[in-house]
Parts: structure tokens; C-alpha cells; sequence
């Protein structure tokens, strides 16, 4: 379990700083002045060009690809939940690489995701102890 878990939270940095890399080469292509093909296919160019798009790209790749390791080796009830951590990562990235403004609401928010994903995590420990501990605990409650 701890070796799923590292392997998620590395998946869940390389995602975050992919994001942002990814926001930043779109910034960095320049807008869509109109929308013809054309006009898309010299968006894409200047996307395929670009340093931070295409690492962002790379991470994204080697997110998803660890994602499909974990979702073929433990529950997707336990890992899909937990990949809600890539938005607290995620919003990190955002206000400390590309020095956004994070608002106290959106940092609610993103405490909101951390408690959840603290109680789905809670949940996989309920479902691998012994019944009576289980029981135990949940009594207690």
C-alpha cells in the first residue's frame, strides 16, 4: 500500500507542475485570433514548438500512464478518489510557479478536497482491518 501511495503522490507533482507548464505554453502560443483551420492549425504549431507545452505534455503522459499502473493494481474506489490531491497540487503549482492569486475561497475549496480525500483514505483502512476492529470502529463513531 505505501509503494501505491508514493507511486501517487509522484504521479500527482509530475500532473500538477504539467498543468501549469501546459497553461503556460498555450499563454505563450498566443491567442486564436479566428476560428478557422488555418488560423487552428498555426495554434497547434506554435503549441508543438514550445518548450512548456511540450514538457507539460510529457508530464501529463507519465501521469496517466502511472494512473493506469495504479488503477490496474488497486481499487479504483481508493486510487480515483485520491487523484482529487492533483488540485491541491495543483493549485500550489498555480499561486507558486505562475504566481497566480489563490483566494481564500478557492483555498476553502481546496481544504474541502483534502478532507475528502482524507476520508476515502480513512475508508481503505476500515475495509483492510480484521471485522472486529472494524466493527469496533465503527461503533465508536
Amino acid at each position: 500500500m505505501f509503494r501505491l501511495i508514493l507511486i501517487l503522490l509522484a504521479a500527482l507533482v509530475l500532473e500538477a507542475i504539467g498543468v501549469v507548464l501546459l497553461s503556460q505554453g498555450l499563454k505563450q502560443a498566443g491567442e486564436l485570433t479566428q476560428r478557422t483551420f488555418p488560423e487552428m492549425l498555426r495554434l497547434a504549431g506554435r503549441c508543438l514548438t514550445n518548450g512548456n507545452f511540450l514538457l507539460g505534455v510529457l508530464m501529463e503522459l507519465i501521469f496517466f500512464l502511472a494512473l493506469l499502473y495504479l488503477l490496474k493494481s488497486a481499487d479504483v474506489s481508493l486510487v480515483w478518489p485520491l487523484t482529487s490531491l492533483g488540485f491541491v497540487l495543483t493549485t500550489l503549482a498555480a499561486k507558486y510557479i505562475r504566481h497566480e492569486q489563490v483566494s481564500n475561497v478557492r483555498w476553502a475549496g481546496v481544504f474541502l478536497i483534502m478532507a475528502g480525500a482524507a476520508l476515502v483514505a480513512y475508508s481503505e483502512r476500515l475495509k483492510t482491518a480484521p471485522p472486529e476492529k472494524a466493527q469496533a470502529v465503527s461503533r465508536t463513531e
